[in-house]
């Protein structure tokens, strides 16, 4: 059993959604059809075909189809997910001249721009740019309307002159503010600029409609409020657990929540854990490496990439919440900030996850299973970053994004999106993991792909199959997952989502 309890001591449901028979259900492992009755929102009984009386229920067939445990999505951003949508898109852009090409026909094409407003741009990828952005080239292309233009990462943001005084940020002559600086900049701007209430529900319904029961939502936000908020106005589609940022850790202690804890009447929301940004990202080049990036000078101080929260810092704060039974959720991406973050958890003798677990040194492996620790990662990002992965970290790429290793040691895996920076999709997660390619590309080192039953495991916390006494937190799909080719699984259909008993997506199936 995993060291974080079992998916039914995780979720609770409600106990007012109508009872249900979904007939004629295929389940993995069993031979021929089933009825699967949900009743107060859980599993109450699987039987052969025609076994189960209705008694009240209404029953809905399913005709052979597919009836799994639901998705989660073990990273997000969400509302950074749902803000991507109404941003610049600058995703397959592959210079600064092109991503200042994309600039200008906004500009050009947006005639109604009030006063001071903030043109927002997300997606650029710049590990790789050959030219550097300059503070000069990008006041050429708006001296007069603050522009920002965030990376893909979202660890840093490429920023005119309006826009810095606007986000009172002091940006060097790149224009690029990193970090901890953009960060807190970024919390800002969403703070003081609310996003309606529909896209909220729009980005659920469609996460939903991918088959996805929760997420865990890591928005440098106040989490606890806004959720449960975003709930009373009907975004009603997902579980959601919330994480809390060091800045309202104190909030969160005097206010009683403790990891795990039920945060409104639906049962929803849950209080989940403590994120804590130990470095940076590779794309950014801030990610904490034991080695020098490429063209460094070994002796400089971002030589290796940027410690964001010291050591000392990073025991007080899990100490902290520790006593007040908040776990944590670290966040480390190059191999000398994972190495600190294992060493502190084993220090205090605490478990928790670590998120992202990019470059991992080899005799960090085995430390994740002996320290009962979740590595917590996100397969479409090794197909994003294989190329820069190549450049910046040239010769330990074997050791990157090293799902494969991290399972032979023992580690328990959970998937996720880190959306917006990948799509908030599960399946695409599962495709990557298990094939390490995407495109007209050779699988990224083979020898790190999963196993499909594993990476399935690490989507839906743990199940495997739909068991009795399991909440009814599942999906509905039109073909066997486990025999799909890659791109397939990608583009997989879900015919229905429910949580809980209750139906979040159906298209027609369940009306």
């Amino acid at each position: 059993m995993s060291p974080h309890g079992s998916y039914r001591d995780r979720v609770t449901t409600p106990a007012t959604v109508p009872d249900l028979v979904l007939r004629g259900a295929r389940l993995p492992r069993l031979d021929g059809e089933c009825d699967v009755l949900l009743r107060g929102g859980e599993i109450a009984e699987i039987a052969p075909r025609g076994r189960i009386a209705e008694g009240g229920a209404r029953s809905v067939e399913l005709g052979g189809r597919l009836l799994l445990p639901g998705l989660w999505d073990e990273h997000v951003h969400f509302t950074q997910h749902v803000i991507r949508r109404r941003r610049l898109d600058l995703a397959d852009t592959t210079s600064p001249a092109e991503v200042l090409d994309r600039l200008r026909a906004e500009l050009a094409r947006r005639t109604d721009l009030d006063a001071g407003e903030l043109i927002m741009g997300y997606g650029f990828r710049d590990g790789l740019w050959t030219e550097s952005p300059t503070l000069a080239a990008i006041d050429d292309v708006s001296r007069t309307v603050p522009v920002a233009l965030v990376s893909a990462d979202l660890h840093c943001a490429w920023v005119n002159t309006p826009a810095a005084r606007l986000l009172e940020l002091e940006p060097d002559a790149s224009g690029v503010v990193r970090e901890g600086p953009w960060i807190a900049a970024s919390a800002r701007l969403e703070a003081a600029n609310a996003v309606p209430i529909s896209a909220y529900r729009d980005a659920a319904e469609a996460a939903a409609r991918r088959g996805v029961v929760g997420i865990v939502d890591y928005e440098y936000a106040d989490n606890v409020a806004e959720w449960r908020e975003r709930v009373r106005e009907g975004v009603d589609q997902l579980r959601v657990d919330v994480a809390v940022w060091p800045d309202r850790l104190d909030e969160a202690l005097a206010a009683g929540h403790r990891t795990g804890d039920l945060l409104e009447p639906s049962g929803l929301i849950r209080m989940g854990r403590l994120k804590v940004v130990v470095d940076g990202s590779l794309n950014t080049r801030t990610a904490w490496c034991w080695d020098p990036y490429p063209g460094a000078e070994p002796t400089a101080d971002d030589a290796y990439g940027v410690v964001s929260t010291s050591a000392a810092e990073l025991r007080r704060l899990l100490a902290h919440a520790r006593g007040g039974e908040i776990g944590a959720a670290v966040h480390a991406i190059g191999d000398h900030a994972t190495t600190e973050v294992l060493d502190a958890f084993e220090e205090l003798g605490m478990s928790g996850i670590v998120e992202h677990a990019q470059l991992i040194s080899d005799r960090d492996l085995p430390r994740f299973a002996r320290l009962g620790l979740v590595a917590s990662v996100q397969p479409e990002h090794a197909m994003d970053d294989r190329d820069v992965a190549e450049h910046h970290w040239l010769g330990r790429t074997g050791r990157a994004f090293a799902f494969g290793s991290l399972h032979a040691a023992g580690a328990e895996l959970r998937l996720g999106s880190d959306a917006p920076v990948a799509p908030l999709d599960p399946w695409i997660s599962m495709s990557a993991a298990i094939s390490r390619s995407r495109g007209d590309r050779d699988a990224w080192h083979p020898e790190q792909r999963l196993p499909f039953e594993v990476a399935f495991a690490a989507s839906t916390r743990g199940r495997t199959t739909v068991a009795v006494g399991d909440p009814a937190d599942l999906v509905v799909v039109e073909s066997d997952p486990a025999t799909l080719p890659r791109d397939a699984l990608r583009e997989l259909p879900v015919a229905a989502t429910l949580v809980g008993g209750r139906a979040t997506w159906s298209g027609t199936l369940l009306d």
